[in-house]
């Protein structure tokens, strides 16, 4: 408690000046989905996003093997406390995954992945082996529902076979599954956890969709667009007004009453139907307080390049780990000064109004 005390007065009265490590290291080991979701950037070739360039926008295809192991070591020497996330685009299909994750293990470096789970059956063998500390599945409903937002008609079954498979290798396996609330999964939420519900799961977290309308993201660049540039993001197919909000506000109220063997929660925990509505329908309004993941997270790419936080962030470059170290970018001056730059805005801009950071 004293430990978050003191981070939080850090973050608000000295940003420039934050003298704690990183939680995260967020990996973009690819530049390539085998999915093509209907709520995402990529998964739309929507390509002009920040969103998009953030993940698919540089070269090689591929992190090269040798630059993830020069991450590792330095991730292993200066912050060894943080977690390795192998993260963006899709990590199984990363050709190194196998050996990064052995090299991690004998870093003593903690690795979590995230996936969609397609292939995860045929690689379950090879996470377990190599030490895979967290699996995190992005799934979006039950099985039809699922399908038709990822546009394969066996995602869903493929990504069940291989939590079972994972969890036969290895009982003990933590696993954790994320949905993100869109208008085509909107009244099937509660029939997907009960789905779960005699697995032993960490978690499962619903996660209310993260877009950026245009109008927020030229409202943002008339102030901001010179240093922290805005697109729009994740809003090419999806249409807030299908929304069926009253049903949603039901059925999460249903969710919560319900009594699951793994922890269940909201991303943000909204309180009342109210501000359900101004979440979907005033994006502009801001609602969180402050980016925690500014201090916490850094993204690596495959070129190396380094950007705050994640793939939701600004597409700006804070260094290169072919030329800097982690030390050198975590505590580097346009780090610093983006994070000054948001606390004196309050702790958010406004294209920052509907991102998972803010809550």
């Amino acid at each position: 408690m004293i430990n978050q005390i003191v981070k939080y007065s850090n973050k608000r009265i000295a940003p420039k000046n934050y003298l704690f490590h990183p939680e995260w290291i967020v990996l973009g080991v690819n530049n390539v989905c085998n999915l093509h979701c209907k709520m995402c950037d990529v998964g739309t070739n929507t390509l002009e996003t920040n969103f998009a360039q953030n993940l698919i926008g540089t070269e090689p295809l591929n992190m090269p093997l040798d630059l993830i192991q020069k991450i590792i070591e330095q991730t292993a020497l200066y912050y060894p406390k943080a977690k390795l996330g192998y993260a963006f685009t899709e990590p199984l299909v990363y050709p190194h995954l196998e050996d990064s994750l052995l090299f991690a293990q004998s870093k003593k470096v903690t690795t979590t992945l995230t996936t969609n789970g397609l292939t995860l059956k045929q690689k379950a063998k090879k996470l377990v082996d190599s030490g895979l500390g967290e699996l995190y599945i992005s799934l979006d409903g039950p099985q039809d529902i699922h399908n038709q937002i990822r546009g394969h008609q066996k995602s869903f079954q493929k990504a069940v076979e291989g939590i079972n498979e994972m969890l036969l290798l290895n009982p003990k396996q933590s696993i954790s599954l994320f949905c993100v609330i869109t208008e085509w999964n909107i009244g099937y939420l509660k029939e997907f956890a009960d789905f779960f519900k005699d697995y032993p799961l960490k978690e499962i977290g619903f996660m209310h969709t993260n877009f950026t309308p245009q109008s927020v993201a030229d409202h943002h660049n008339i102030t901001f667009g010179a240093n922290y540039f805005a697109t729009a993001s994740n809003v090419e197919q999806i249409n807030i007004e299908n929304y069926d909000l009253e049903l949603l506000w039901s059925e999460i109220q249903e969710i919560k009453q319900r009594k699951y063997s793994f922890n269940v929660h909201f991303s943000p925990e909204i309180k009342s139907k109210e501000k359900l509505f101004d979440f979907y329908h005033r994006p502009e309004k801001i609602i969180g307080k402050i980016c925690n993941d500014v201090f916490s997270n850094i993204m690596i790419k495959s070129d190396g390049s380094v950007i705050p936080s994640h793939g939701r962030c600004y597409n700006f470059e804070l260094g290169n780990i072919h030329n800097q170290t982690l030390k050198e970018i975590w505590n580097g001056l346009v780090l610093k000064r983006f994070r000054s730059d948001l606390m004196k805005n309050g702790g958010l801009f406004p294209a920052c109004s509907r991102c998972c950071s803010a809550f």
